[in-house]
């Protein structure tokens, strides 16, 4: 048979995740905990919201999916995240009450950044951070819904974290070295992700949390993992391997169509259950205590 090279990201990540495998501790074990801390709030589970841009409203309902999912984020008290939109829409989000962190494309217009950022925290932002894979396309600089790109320096950076009293997270690390640079910036988490294959041969992002987590010891910085996470198997896969939680993306689309809110809290709640349940099977009784010792990578 002939050889086939692989170079999309996203099925060489699914293959790594698969290729997991988990052992089981049974005896002494208990019912476990899911609940987090993350920047001083407790949360009911490390399954985090995906930092979606312009979703509609699906089946002519009153609310963009946006907003749906984040009611969802309330409604289940996790951690919401969202993406590219103007700042009349993330009031929209505010409003639901989820605790939401904004992440700002890296604009070619640095005031539109700026203002962006300004505009999250003085509406009640949880967290304010930055999509910086998304700096590049095949033609030079990114143009994403007819909004150009710009490169982002360290300098840049520092100055967008020290502009606000907010957590700051930076959202497409995928290396160690860039994962030290923002925790000497300042950063507050970064959220280890290749965007859903942006780059070919992409590093998997679970394969790479371990010596990420490794240089960050000591740090004060949140890890954070997506890509392909669609169960709670996945998410105990993250939280093994250094992550401190996991975001969902589009495994939650076909629920989020189809039942809007309602169809989010029932995904939630599945995953997180099957986190629950994997954990109490592994004798780790909260989140705070999962490492290695249970799978085999």
């Amino acid at each position: 048979m002939a050889y086939s090279r692989i170079s999309d990201s996203n099925e060489i990540n699914e293959r790594y995740v698969d290729s997991i495998l988990i052992k089981e501790r049974l005896i002494d074990s208990v019912v476990a905990d899911t609940g987090v801390e993350l920047f001083g709030e407790k949360f009911a589970s490390p399954v985090l919201m995906p930092a979606f841009s312009h979703l509609r409203q699906y089946e002519g309902r009153a609310l963009t999916g946006l907003e749906e999912y984040s009611v969802a984020a309330k409604n289940m008290n996790i951690l919401n995240f969202v993406g590219m939109m103007e700042n009349d829409m993330f009031k929209r989000i505010v409003d639901t009450g989820a605790k939401t962190v904004r992440i700002v494309k890296p604009y070619s217009d640095n005031e539109k950044v700026r203002d962006q950022m300004k505009f999250a925290e003085d509406v009640g932002a949880f967290g304010i951070g930055m999509d910086i894979d998304h700096i590049f396309g095949a033609e030079g600089l990114d143009v994403v819904v007819g909004e150009k790109m710009g490169v982002q320096t360290s300098d840049m950076l520092r100055s967008y974290i020290e502009s606000t009293k907010l957590p700051f997270v930076v959202k497409g690390v995928l290396s160690e070295t860039e994962a030290v640079k923002c925790a000497d910036l300042g950063a507050k988490a970064i959220i280890v992700s290749h965007h859903h294959g942006r780059l070919p041969y992409a590093v998997p992002p679970m394969m790479i949390l371990p010596s990420i987590k490794k240089a960050l010891a000591g740090r004060d910085v949140k890890i954070f993992v997506d890509c392909g996470i669609a169960s709670g198997a996945d998410v105990y896969k993250c939280l093994a391997l250094g992550a401190d939680a996991a975001a969902v993306g589009r495994s939650m689309l076909p629920a989020l169509e189809a039942e809007g809110t309602f169809g989010v809290e029932t995904f939630i709640r599945k995953v997180t259950g099957e986190l629950r349940f994997i954990m109490s099977c592994t004798g780790f009784g909260s989140v705070d205590k999962i490492d290695d010792s249970c799978i085999i990578v």
